[in-house]
């Protein structure tokens, strides 16, 4: 049987190759949690400084149950889908009720936690409790459909189906081989990964996509399992996997206006239920391509009218389909001080580095400091 096959041979590649992550020294069950999340559409070097930096202001369940949601949103700031961040403080109030400020054990009551899905639950039991819980994220995806030569796409239902039935097998065989390979170069650091064989072998399956089982120009040279492989046996390496129909990009275009009444600037907060709830940014609206009227777009804004307008500049950034420009200009209005106060706040530079600022708008304040 196949599996018996792969499922030693990643365990052993794994010991000898794995990568010394600072969520890899440990089996606390909420810095695990703290790093899946991160590590949720985003990649590990960029994930790597917010992990730590959160773990040194936020050390344990506790910590975060009672932060300031301010405080969390500066954490993550730069990090994007802020939902996630959210989510990660209504579970640990609700682990610190409901759970008596202990990290849940069972699979069900993870896969419950606000923010949690069948992959991040799964990741969670098996790595830190060694649990032969299945993962199924996008690099565990590629690995499965190319060794077993799955077509299609991998995340319609029925090609989705059977790759969590496989990736289940996969871990429930290695719960039962048990680990028989000798330690890495970095024992002295994460060996107490190698006796258990569950969490080890999930995080084999992750590293094989990562780093030798990529999306392009894969390294089949060195994959271990690389003659149990369909597609590499087959040559159909670049088919597998199946993709799905890309949707075509929708291009937006905003204005930000940045007007300043002496050391202050104006800038406001987001509201709740929008993308970056509760972040800042500078008072900006949406614009079409061809809107030349940019002072009568200050005044809507405003609701004063500008006498010069200076481009600051143009950052151009996505959100999931969008491809975004964001025009920022410098305001010149001698009716400034009379703003309503219904059209932001007026803050120092210094209170505005401690605010959560939303990833463009934080680039506008990069530029004024720069100045």
């Amino acid at each position: 049987m196949k599996h018996r096959d792969i499922v030693p041979k990643l365990l052993a590649w794994f010991a000898q190759n794995a990568r010394d992550l600072p969520w890899r020294r440990t089996r606390d069950p909420y810095a695990i949690w703290v790093s899946e999340i991160m590590l949720q559409q985003t990649q590990v070097k960029t994930a790597l400084p917010y992990w730590e930096r959160w773990m040194r202001a936020l050390p344990n369940l506790a910590a975060l149950a009672k932060a300031k949601p301010p405080k969390l949103h500066k954490l993550w700031e730069g990090l994007g889908y802020y939902t996630r961040v959210r989510n990660l403080h209504r579970a640990a109030q609700l682990i610190m009720a409901q759970h008596d400020g202990r990290f849940p054990h069972d699979f069900e009551e993870v896969l419950a936690l606000p923010g949690v899905g069948r992959y991040t639950a799964g990741a969670i039991c098996s790595i830190a409790y060694n649990q032969p819980t299945p993962i199924l994220d996008g690099n565990v995806m590629r690995v499965l459909t190319r060794v077993y030569g799955i077509v299609g796409d991998p995340r319609e239902r029925k090609v989705n189906t059977r790759l969590w039935q496989l990736a289940e097998e996969l871990v429930q065989q290695a719960d039962q081989v048990g680990m028989r390979t000798s330690p890495s170069p970095h024992a002295s650091r994460i060996s107490h990964h190698f006796s258990r064989p569950c969490a080890q072998f999930n995080e084999s399956l992750m590293e094989l996509g990562a780093l030798v089982c990529t999306p392009r120009q894969p390294r089949c040279g060195v994959c271990p399992i690389a003659k149990h492989c369909v597609a590499y046996q087959e040559d159909r390496i670049n088919q597998l996997p199946g993709t799905r129909r890309r949707i075509r990009a929708t291009r937006r275009r905003f204005v930000a206006f940045i007007t300043q009444k002496g050391g202050l600037f104006l800038v406001r907060q987001r509201p709740a239920g929008v993308v970056n709830a509760h972040l800042w940014e500078f008072p900006n609206l949406e614009l079409a391509p061809e809107d030349s009227d940019l002072k009568q777009a200050a005044c809507n804004v405003l609701g004063v009218r500008a006498e010069t307008l200076e481009l600051l500049g143009t950052i151009k950034h996505s959100i999931t389909r969008y491809r975004i420009t964001l025009e920022a200009y410098r305001v010149t209005s001698h009716r400034a001080a009379g703003i309503s106060a219904a059209r932001g706040r007026w803050l120092g530079r210094s209170r505005l580095d401690k605010l959560a600022f939303t990833s463009a708008h934080k680039q506008i304040l990069q530029r004024l400091r720069d100045e």
